[in-house]
């Protein structure tokens, strides 16, 4: 019997796209032929994984699944499914406005599809599918979030923090490095809060450890730190062991001390500043990634130039950024009023971002002539595609090296020398 097809359609952050993975798993383990985010879809079923996160995101959820809903009126389709953020916010209001769906689910409930197709439910244990390049994963350390930051709707969508243990994630790790998997995105809402609910301590420092020692483990890489509270017991665990990247994704927001106890953020500005020097002067040449937020309620010019003085200063080697959005429920949405407007909300993103594009060609420039390990990611026209340990996949910037130097394979780590950089691209050559 030919098996049915189930398209997968992941939206939003490498949080959602763990989630899709799982399932994946459990429906081809119920005789399901699953494929993601294929250009050609054929299969008869889809399920959507929808972000909730901010309006740009809702509204691209929105409009993927509008345009199933489409093809399922059109007949090209014959089950539609919608999980995810958005779905385990707004469940009611989408059965009402897009009644083509066959059903909605949420965050935590999305094992229910597979019974709703009526298909025997299975265990994801031991088998994890990857949508990703096979030498790298995204691993879920954590579920929810503890903190009240005054925009953010996500403590409302995932509820309170839940670690994995140790353990469950220790194995993780060993069946897919069984599988060729060798660099590792650790992920969470907050990294930082990671074990204080299982342990009644902080315990990534612990958990590095754990998986550092797993033979195979190439790279590992933290996404996601929150700056309160932050554990410095991880830094000397980052600078001592080889096969954890320096590297640390920490969001920030901003830096005008006004803003950040708008934001309930639990921090200041000189707090923020000791932090960062302490990581730095912890792991030399760590390279810090950041997000900041522009036009939350209540930031003036006068807050905004000094989020330009503070990256000014800093210099994180990467950094991304967004404009305020107002979500329902939030505290900011409460209490506040969203009064910067739109335009300046843009204009101050625009002019963030340019002050960034500077400073990481600035920074780029001066690992020009030096030797750094690479993976290689795929080929792209004349270009294998390969990345340093102080890139992330998807966010950071790439490592161009010419086709024609070389026979490389994808996943495998080589020696190079920077021959060229520019504000999001390197360039270099094998070196033998």
């Amino acid at each position: 019997m030919k098996k049915q097809v189930v398209d997968f359609i992941t939206l939003g952050c490498s949080k959602n796209l763990v989630d899709t993975e799982n399932l994946m798993t459990k429906f081809e383990r119920a005789g399901f032929k699953v494929t993601h985010d294929a250009a050609n879809p054929k299969g008869r079923i889809v399920v959507v994984n929808t972000c909730g996160f901010i309006g740009d995101a809702k509204e691209e959820s929105i409009e993927v699944i509008l345009q199933q809903a489409m093809r399922k009126q059109q007949k090209k389709i014959d089950k539609l499914f919608v999980m995810g953020c958005l779905s385990e916010r707004y469940r009611s209001e989408l059965k009402e406005e897009i009644p083509e769906v066959d059903a909605f689910y949420g965050k935590f409930d999305f094992d229910t599809i597979l019974s709703d197709l009526q298909a025997q439910p299975v265990s994801a244990c031991g088998a994890r599918y990857i949508t990703t390049p096979s030498h790298y994963a995204y691993i879920k350390i954590a579920e929810g979030c503890n903190r009240a930051c005054s925009y953010c709707a996500i403590p409302l969508i995932t509820g309170k923090y839940k670690s994995r243990s140790i353990e469950a994630i220790e194995q993780e790790v060993k069946e897919l490095v069984a599988k060729g998997v060798s660099e590792f995105q650790l992920i969470a809402q907050d990294l930082t809060y990671y074990g204080k609910d299982l342990y009644q301590k902080f315990a990534l420092a612990d958990l590095l450890v754990r998986l550092s020692d797993v033979p195979g483990v190439k790279w590992i890489r933290l996404h996601y730190a929150y700056p309160t509270q932050f554990p410095y017991d991880i830094l000397p665990v980052i600078r001592e062991r080889d096969n954890i990247c320096k590297y640390l994704d920490i969001a920030l927001q901003h830096s005008s001390d006004s803003m950040l106890q708008k934001m309930h953020r639990g921090i200041t500005c000189a707090e923020t500043e000791a932090l960062l020097q302490r990581i730095r002067q912890e792991v030399p040449g760590i390279c810090l990634r950041t997000t900041l937020m522009v036009g939350h309620p209540g930031e003036t010019e006068a807050d905004f130039d000094d989020l330009l003085a503070f990256v000014e200063r800093k210099k994180f080697e990467r950094m991304g950024a967004f404009a305020y959005s107002d979500e329902e429920n939030t505290y900011a949405n409460l209490h506040y009023q969203d009064d910067v407007p739109a335009e300046v909300k843009q204009q101050r993103l625009d002019a963030l971002m340019r002050l960034q594009q500077r400073i990481s060609y600035q920074h780029n420039q001066t690992l020009v002539g030096t030797l750094q390990t690479v993976v290689v990611d795929r080929i792209e026209g004349d270009y294998y595609v390969a990345r340093t340990q102080y890139d992330s996949p998807d966010v950071d910037t790439e490592c161009l090296i010419a086709c024609a130097t070389g026979d490389l394979q994808i996943g495998s780590y080589y020696l190079v020398k920077i021959t060229k950089a520019e504000e999001f691209d390197f360039y270099a050559e094998v070196q033998n």
